[in-house]
């Protein structure tokens, strides 16, 4: 082969190196960088000019400097071959001090008598991160199985629950116990409900989209709450609470939002005290708030507002998932003020 040759090759050769994706770090027998190419760069966040003529060191952990340095001047001394022409899975340094999980394999060359070592390294982060992925999937649908049973457990005494309710509403009963078996009723059948997505939570909810009353929903709410209220002696004040206030939107989740924070407002206040509720609208925006007057810090104080076209703050990930992108909710949650303080 002619000299033009072997130097043409040579030059493929080295450019074919250079670009790829895997890490090139070739040190000689005293330990020193004379190769370090830009996906090595790119790996370790070191540039060429910090390593490349200084020790390996620069690099490499302490614990990993020493035994790397033990294992050269072994097979300089006795051409063992130990880890040379495997691969090892080790964790390796970023110039930022961040650790990464690496592949790598090693190779010598003997080149007119001198040693050189190569190491390829390959950035395992994107596969071990895909790799949990997949395991957080699984353990979802495994979840999903769990659950899924229990709520078949639960839904059985549910559904005998609204048929004893339902027969009981044919007898000669007075409005007030009518009321209260209508009520039992419907939140038989909002928890059925809630148990069917339950089981399937894994999944992307399916969301009913239609026209409900807000305020109409937050006096359901309250009447469902009315002997907690009393026992706790909380006081309600919802000036606003006979005008209609109308969104679109899956009514029964909306109904579970309110009924959680109702109910974490009663339990912050343990001394009684006074629940504020206010609904406003402003052109296309809607503005709710429920406010107690706890004197303990929290996040129990909530502003929820409504706008088609803007999100301002991330809620728990599977309201998140029903709302965003479908009808444009977002939350507020506020620090909680001393009590007396402007809100």
């Amino acid at each position: 082969m002619s000299l033009y040759s072997q130097n043409k090759e040579l030059l493929i050769l080295r450019n074919a190196v250079e670009n790829t994706n895997e890490a090139f770090v070739t040190i000689n027998e005293e330990h020193e960088v004379i190769f370090f190419n830009k996906a090595a760069e790119k790996i370790f966040g070191y540039s060429r000019d910090e390593v490349v003529g200084h020790d390996l060191d620069v690099i490499m952990a302490p614990g990993c400097s020493r035994n790397h340095h033990r294992a050269v001047r072994h097979f300089v001394r006795t051409r063992s071959p130990g880890r040379i022409g495997h691969e090892a899975e080790m964790l390796a340094n970023r110039k930022n001090g961040d650790t990464f999980p690496a592949n790598i394999s090693f190779s010598v060359a003997d080149v007119e008598g001198r040693l050189y070592f190569t190491g390829i390294v390959k950035d395992l982060s994107e596969t071990r991160a895909l790799e949990e992925r997949i395991a957080q999937s699984e353990r979802l649908a495994a979840l999903g199985h769990v659950v899924a049973e229990i709520t078949h457990e639960i839904k059985n005494p549910l559904m005998m629950i609204g048929g004893f309710a339902n027969q009981l509403s044919r007898l000669p009963l007075d409005e007030k116990s009518r009321s209260k078996l209508r009520i039992i009723t419907e939140e038989v059948s909002r928890l059925e409900k809630l148990l069917g997505e339950l089981s399937s939570y894994y999944k992307p909810a399916l969301l009913k989209k239609e026209k409900a009353d807000v305020n109409g929903l937050i006096k359901e709410v309250l009447s469902l709450l009315r002997h907690d209220l009393e026992k706790h002696c909380v006081k309600v004040e919802f000036p606003n609470s006979d005008e209609p206030v109308f969104f679109e939107g899956d009514r029964d989740k909306m109904k579970q939002v309110f009924l959680n924070l109702a109910q974490n407002a009663i339990a912050a206040m343990e001394s009684g005290g006074r629940l504020n509720i206010e609904t406003r609208v402003e052109q296309e925006r809607m503005e709710i708030i429920i406010a107690d007057e706890a004197t303990r810090y929290g996040e129990d104080i909530f502003s929820i507002l409504y706008h088609k076209k803007t999100w301002n703050r991330s809620w728990p990930e599977h309201f998140e998932k029903d709302y965003r992108g479908s009808y444009g909710w977002f939350f507020y949650p506020f620090q909680r003020r001393r009590e007396g303080d402007d809100i």
